[in-house]
């Protein structure tokens, strides 16, 4: 196999642990043989679990022995929870790796310096993997990173003039979102949405829910009711977005959506703390309505916002649009 399949393989198994390694890094490794046949498979376990490369070193046993590993992120260097995996591949006996990110987290940086210094042929791919990119970010936000989930009609509209909003998309759509709230560490909405939609938050499939669920978070200081499904599920409340992101970073929140309405989004907007958007846009039109952000005051176009549109995929009839911030 080739080092561009393994790191498709390694990518995929980053993505399938999304959601549960936060404060780590979803992490996907991959162990060649010394034929260069797929040894091992792993992906970072759950905090206190061993990383993604001890995981498929573990699987492939004594074949990794003068054998290649791909990695998704620079093997770590330091002593945590667990040991550094730069030296469990020397130990392993590995004598090529490929990284496709250098780990921009100070204390467990240099471990492509020490394989180096060990005598193993080492190599940055400088390739981005989907599912690292919210925690690479987060570390050098110091905070975590925010996406802003919102569904419109193409003329903008999240509602209608009568306060009905659902459904403005189509099942498959919907469907994915459930299947993305299933690789976050939190979903964030404000008073507003909690006490109207009395949403429960939580990531369903057709037959229950995802094994893996987000932390559920409230902003503002109207109280929600005991009786609402969030109060029954459990829910963090806080007055302000930044009091929130303080907190759930400490907690060891990387990656947050908020999936609030319009006053929720021109606030996460307006403190610039927004550093991708999803977009889910349905083919159909209502010429009057409520708009997917409620901003009071007048604007200009010299204030206009702009995004990088990273990605663009259908969904049923539906439109997908994926964008980062331009300073990101």
């Amino acid at each position: 196999m080739d080092i561009a399949h393994a790191l498709e393989l390694a990518h995929r198994a980053s993505e399938q642990v999304r959601g549960t390694t936060s404060p780590n890094p979803p992490v996907g490794a991959v162990i060649l043989d010394s034929a260069g046949e797929v040894a091992g498979v792993g992906a970072t376990a759950p905090p206190g679990g061993p990383h993604a490369e001890v995981v498929a070193l573990q699987a492939a046993g004594e074949r990794a022995k003068g054998g290649t590993a791909v990695v998704t992120l620079e093997p770590c260097n330091h002593y945590g929870r667990t040991g550094p995996c730069s030296k469990a591949l020397v130990d392993a006996g590995i004598h090529h790796v490929f990284y496709a990110n250098a780990d921009p987290f100070p204390s467990a940086a240099g471990g492509a310096d020490f394989l180096v210094e060990a005598g193993v042929e080492t190599h940055f791919l400088n390739q981005p993997i989907r599912a690292l990119q919210p925690w690479l970010e987060a570390t050098v936000l110091g905070r975590p990173h925010v996406t802003l989930k919102f569904a419109s009609t193409l003329d903008g509209f999240a509602g209608a003039t009568d306060g009905t909003s659902q459904w403005i998309t189509g099942a498959t759509a919907r469907a994915f979102v459930h299947e993305d709230r299933s690789k976050r560490d939190a979903i964030v909405v404000g008073t507003g949405t909690a006490i109207s939609d009395n949403p429960s938050l939580t990531a369903r499939t057709d037959d229950g829910l995802y094994p893996h669920q987000p932390r559920r978070v409230v902003i503002g200081s109207r109280e929600i009711s005991p009786d609402s499904n969030l109060a029954e599920l459990g829910f963090g409340q806080y007055a302000g977005i930044p009091e929130a992101l303080s907190a759930l970073w400490d907690s060891g929140c990387r990656d947050v959506l908020i999936e609030g309405g319009p006053t929720l989004a021109a606030a996460a907007l307006r403190l610039g703390v927004v550093d991708q958007i999803q977009a889910y846009v349905a083919p159909a039109l209502l010429g009057a309505g409520k708009s997917v952000l409620n901003w009071p005051q007048a604007t200009t176009m010299a204030e206009i916002m702009r995004f990088e549109t990273t990605a663009v995929r259908q969904l049923g009839e539906d439109i997908l649009i994926e964008m980062k911030r331009k300073d990101h």
